[in-house]
């Protein structure tokens, strides 16, 4: 199956995360304009009026960048929405993502055929996470158009599947839009996703080290200074396994190695207790320790394609 039109020709075949707190406009658009896919979660404006603003703001920015240099356009955005029940702004954000016609949308949580249906009756196109096979047939089954497997190692909520059995599994019956998140931090990491058959690299933690991400500089800088050895993956912060930084926990008072289990049926993703847990204890993924400085996303993004096209060209030669 052909990728959407809209998914075509990147530059660097890579979707940025949306990154909850951290992600805003100017890391969208700087992601964008280098190639990759920007993103962000609708809950990051706060208050909810706030999302129009941020909206104008990207689809201004990014058409006007269109109109000075037609022969490299700016990547598409994209926009995360929480369809779990905890999110009361659901209705809100998606009524402001169809009157910007937001090109791509994250679904994660719950797969929606209302939300689904939503998205196509605009032009957009709709990528649901998943951590499972089993959740992946059922976002198709729902009319997702693409899937983003969320593997083992993967910054935030993350699954417990290989990347190389999950991608396995899902292209034995999907061979529509896939990309795969876990653990990707340099351009080798990009062309190995590819070679697994994902077409894209969803990639995250090395964003938080970006000068545009919206983390305080502790933050960036553990994430520098830490290692695979530094993730502790649990379900006390928001109800579902997640993988977080381990000086953030130490940080907080808490015993990383002794977590409590928290109750999945109180989940929140939408509320300001979600805010609060993630503001708190800082999430990312078992990529960390090829995440060394932090810099512009721009430089990031130039560095993963440096490294991709001689990976690349390293295979060829072989």
């Amino acid at each position: 199956m052909p990728l959407p039109t809209i998914l075509q020709n990147l530059p660097l075949p890579v979707i940025g995360s949306p990154l909850f707190i951290i992600s805003n406009p100017r890391l969208v658009i700087e992601q964008c304009k280098a190639g990759i896919v920007g993103s962000m979660p609708a809950l990051n404006a706060r208050p909810a009026s706030q999302l129009d603003e941020w909206l104008a703001e990207i689809t201004e920015t990014l058409a006007a960048y269109n109109r000075q240099h037609p022969d490299r356009p700016a990547a598409p955005f994209a926009i995360n929405q929480i369809v779990h029940k905890s999110n009361d702004r659901l209705e809100h954000d998606m009524a402001l993502c169809e009157k910007y016609k937001v090109p791509i949308i994250i679904t994660s949580l719950g797969a929606r055929t209302d939300v689904n249906e939503a998205v196509h009756r605009w032009g957009g196109v709709v990528l649901h996470d998943i951590i499972n096979n089993t959740f992946a047939r059922k976002a198709i089954d729902k009319g997702a158009d693409g899937l983003i497997a969320v593997a083992a190692g993967a910054g935030g909520h993350a699954g417990t599947t290989s990347p190389f059995a999950l991608v396995q599994e899902i292209r034995e019956w999907f061979d529509g839009p896939l990309a795969l998140s876990g653990a990707i931090a340099t351009g080798r990491a990009i062309l190995a996703a590819r070679a697994m058959g994902a077409d894209f690299a969803y990639i995250g933690s090395a964003f938080i080290a970006t000068e545009e991400a919206r983390a305080v500089d502790e933050y960036k800088r553990m994430i520098t200074e830490s290692t695979s050895q530094d993730i502790v993956y649990s379900n006390l912060f928001t109800g579902v396994h997640g993988n977080y930084l381990r000086g953030s926990i130490v940080r907080a008072g808490l015993d990383p190695d002794n977590l409590a289990v928290s109750d999945p049926s109180k989940m929140n993703f939408g509320g300001e207790g979600a805010k609060k847990a993630w503001k708190d204890i800082w999430g990312a993924g078992q990529g960390v320790g090829a995440i060394k400085e932090v810099v512009p996303a721009r430089v990031l993004i130039e560095r993963l394609r440096s490294e991709y096209l001689a990976a690349k060209a390293q295979l060829c030669a072989a």
